[in-house]
């Protein structure tokens, strides 16, 4: 029996004479996710877009799990293929649908027909096949309020199909169609949310990461790496700068004031970033910052931080609680490796008294003492890059 994977797109729907472009890009990032489970035909019609396996030994299952992390899908479901006749329908749908049927009690059946040829309205096949199915499973009854389970016929193109279920996708945009971004990742809860987060409205992500050790350890890049791996099952491949940053932390404990240490950290970080995302190709940086949530999260704070740069600087955790981000990481399975007891280079040098409410004067004059220009080149010129996917 022949199955397919039908795809609905949801949000592309908007995007009026665009859309094409959209669908373009979702169909290439199939073909990405899907080419190492074997042959597959990918094709789009009637704001549906069809995953047709072309071998024998084509992963299904697999290819169901990676289709419903793949952003700009909306919806996807497995389906059999019928041809456009009451008959076949009718002869395959039993079958087709017996694991799906066996262990409920009720059902109803909903019907799409595209092709308005077909001589069966809508309530016609729903009547039909419904009769059908409640024949070969006498246990069943129809409830059309508030079903076990929903069986729906769609009457396309070429061909009808026949599903159980439609699951629910990803959602968002596909990733390429809003441009590339830097996400700097550091090895806690929040980074990888905002990454996954921005991802999902479109944009292709480049990373920065900052070491430093021996301060910080092997294991805790490794973890780096093993979080952007888990986000790269939605975003795909993902390009990693590591940027060596111990003797820019060592001038900062021994040339500055001890309050504004996080503040120069960060606003050095920012620098680096700049220059790594601009050779990137990169139009913008993300951080998992949210408001007030640590002492060099306050508005003030950010404003200092983001003067150092003159590209935009994207937040999409700025508004949210903790809780929030917490329940967005363990649905994208990043929570518990991001609460593993490894150091971050963010929480090393970290003052007893931060300052909460800085100035951008008196910031500037705090980090005069360090040759700035010369420990941003040398970074970068230490920096090493890698891909994630």
């Amino acid at each position: 029996m022949k199955e397919i994977i039908l795809i609905k797109n949801g949000e592309l729907a908007l995007k009026g004479l665009n859309r094409s472009n959209f669908e373009d890009i979702l169909i290439k990032n199939m073909r990405r996710r899907l080419k190492s489970l074997g042959e597959v035909s990918i094709r789009k019609a009637q704001s549906t877009i069809y995953v047709e396996p072309q071998s024998d030994d084509f992963d299904f299952d697999e290819a169901l799990e990676r289709v419903g992390l793949i952003f700009g899908i909306a919806g996807y479901s497995r389906a059999c293929v019928c041809e456009k006749s009451m008959e076949d329908i009718l002869s395959r749908s039993v079958e087709y649908l017996r694991e799906s049927l066996e262990n409920i009690k009720t059902f109803k059946v909903e019907a799409k027909r595209a092709d308005k040829s077909f001589p069966l309205t809508s309530p016609e096949i729903c009547r039909e096949l419904g009769g059908t199915l409640l024949r070969a499973f006498p246990h069943l009854k129809v409830d059309v309020h508030n079903p076990d389970k929903t069986v729906f016929v769609e009457i396309r193109d070429y061909n009808a199909y026949v599903r159980a279920e439609q699951l629910t996708g990803a959602g968002g945009l596909p990733v390429g169609t809003a441009g590339t971004a830097s996400i700097l990742i550091s090895g806690g809860i929040d980074s990888p949310v905002a990454a996954w987060t921005m991802a999902k409205r479109g944009l292709r992500l480049n990373a920065i990461h900052f070491a430093s050790p021996p301060y910080t350890s092997a294991r805790a890049e490794l973890k780096v790496r093993t979080l952007l791996s888990k986000v790269a099952r939605y975003s795909g491949c993902i390009n990693l700068a590591i940027v060596p940053f111990t003797e820019i932390q060592d001038k900062i404990a021994e040339l500055c004031p001890e309050d504004y240490f996080t503040l120069i950290m960060r606003r050095m970080m920012m620098r680096i970033s700049e220059k790594l995302a601009q050779k990137s190709g990169s139009l913008a940086l993300i951080t998992g910052e949210s408001l007030g949530q640590v002492a060099s999260q306050t508005l003030p704070a950010l404003v200092t931080t983001d003067s150092v740069v003159n590209m935009p600087v994207l937040r999409p955790l700025i508004g949210m609680d903790k809780e929030e981000i917490v329940r967005i990481s363990r649905n994208i399975d990043t929570f518990e490796t991001s609460i593993l007891p490894y150091e971050d280079c963010c929480t090393v040098f970290t003052p007893k008294h931060p300052k909460t409410r800085p100035t951008l004067e008196l910031c500037e004059k705090a980090e005069a003492a360090l040759n700035i220009d010369e420990l941003i080149e040398k970074a970068i010129a230490a920096t090493e890059y890698s891909y994630i996917d």
